[in-house]
């Protein structure tokens, strides 16, 4: 398979990083939920304060789950659950060659991209904070969906080649 060479390393380093940061996000949210007090390490000033984005209403299923179900209802999970299970949907569907697979993951891609977009304009326009996790998670969507681009392509090139 004519994979580009730094595909492999560059998923697995993406896919990690984002899983860390959801993870700390996680951690932050459900710190700060059982101690108003927690002070996180990513909360520099009163406008550069991750705790106050991951505690806000926009921090628990992009702001919009909670106009269909309850506030505490299971379906309203935090975003940082949704990035565990991006960024582990993403490292598994890595590890296909499928062109199916390399489908889902550019349109995963480009649904995390949206939901960036989305997020970044609530963080600058709605909240005007700047959280530091927050705009690595966006870095980190956007550059897979260049790998999963870039991965697409030249598997559907192979098998074009091949067929």
């Amino acid at each position: 398979m004519a994979l580009p060479k730094w595909e492999r390393k560059t998923r697995v380093f993406l896919c990690v990083f984002g899983l860390f940061l959801s993870v700390y996000a996680l951690h932050v949210e459900l710190s700060r939920e059982s101690n108003p007090d927690y002070r996180a390490m990513c909360d520099l000033g009163e406008s550069v304060s991750c705790s106050k984005v991951f505690t806000s209403r926009w921090g628990r299923g992009f702001g919009l789950v909670q106009f269909f179900v309850a506030a505490d209802n299971p379906l309203n999970q935090p975003n940082s659950v949704l990035g565990i299970i991006f960024y582990t949907l993403q490292m598994g569907l890595g590890l296909s060659l499928s062109k199916k697979a390399a489908m889902f993951l550019v349109f995963f891609s480009w649904v995390s991209v949206a939901g960036s977009l989305y997020l970044a304009s609530i963080l600058a326009f709605v909240l005007g904070d700047f959280c530091i996790v927050c705009v690595s998670t966006y870095i980190v969507n956007f550059a897979l969906l260049f790998t999963n681009i870039k991965r697409r392509r030249a598997i559907e090139g192979v098998k074009e080649k091949a067929g």
